[in-house]
């Protein structure tokens, strides 16, 4: 059974999965497709061409699937596609993408904290966690297990690497290689993030590999591709520090510090 308020706004072609919630004044509009057990609170606005997972939950007033903030625009149709299990707090609103067809797509077992911001053609993938008042613009990708601290802006085409912290108030204009600690207005790169690759079940010889890479990548005085085969010669071989020097020899390829950026 579905529990839809009576003063709620529920278009008769779009379809509700069992045991899904829908509060009051709450809207869900034609061709909207909400999995089961998913919870729509109060005032909160499911657009067109919505499509989410089981056990969602959209928060008081967040708007779900709205067009895209591009001047290109006109209209056509697009997408946001949604996996399960997570949480839209107050006031998130999450961009369908821009161009004919396109999505902006969001993984599994994320959560996104009140009045954050995803623009459009985004890519967020799982366990991810966004803190207040945080805006993603268009075409960023967030890869599994990052953590942006609030208030934090992001650049369009920004590629943020797996399971890096990024700390609050942050301004991000070039990509984040994943594993690390990162703060700042002009963002930059501390550490790694120990505490987090702990709690992820990373081992300290990981750990050390990682620490090590860093401060040949971003405390010496080599220049990226010296400091990478540096890492490379001297440095015990692991998955994520290939993962790690990878991420960032493919910065090269893009523009601005952005491998998205083409």
């Amino acid at each position: 059974m579905t529990g839809i308020h009576p003063s709620a706004i529920v278009d008769s072609r779009a379809s509700i999965g069992e045991g899904t919630k829908v509060g009051p004044f709450a809207i869900v509009e034609v061709g909207a497709n909400l999995g089961k057990d998913c919870l729509v609170e109060g005032h909160a606005v499911i657009r067109s061409d919505v499509t989410m997972g089981d056990r969602n939950v959209v928060g008081q007033g967040a708007i779900i699937g709205g067009d895209p903030q591009d001047r290109k625009y006109k209209g056509e149709t697009t997408y946001l596609k949604i996996g399960n299990d997570n949480v839209f707090r107050e006031f998130v609103t999450l961009h369908r993408g821009t161009g004919a067809g396109k999505s902006t797509v969001i993984g599994n077992n994320n959560y996104l904290m009140a009045f954050t911001h995803v623009g459009h053609n985004c890519r967020i993938h799982d366990n991810v966690t966004i803190a207040n008042s945080c805006g993603i613009s268009g075409h960023v990708t967030i890869e599994d297990g990052v953590n942006i601290g609030g208030m934090t802006g992001i650049h369009q085409f920004v590629r943020i690497g797996k399971f890096c912290m990024i700390g609050a108030m942050s301004g991000v204009g070039v990509d984040v290689p994943p594993f690390m600690l990162t703060e700042g207005r002009r963002c930059r790169v501390y550490d790694i993030n120990a505490i987090g690759l702990r709690r992820l079940g990373y081992g300290p010889d990981v750990r050390m590999a990682l620490h090590k890479a860093c401060k040949i990548l971003y405390r010496s005085e080599l220049s990226m591709p010296d400091a990478i085969e540096k890492v490379r010669a001297e440095i015990q071989p692991h998955p994520e520090v290939e993962y790690l020097l990878a991420f960032i020899e493919n910065v090269s390829e893009g523009r601005y510090g952005r491998q998205d950026q083409k």
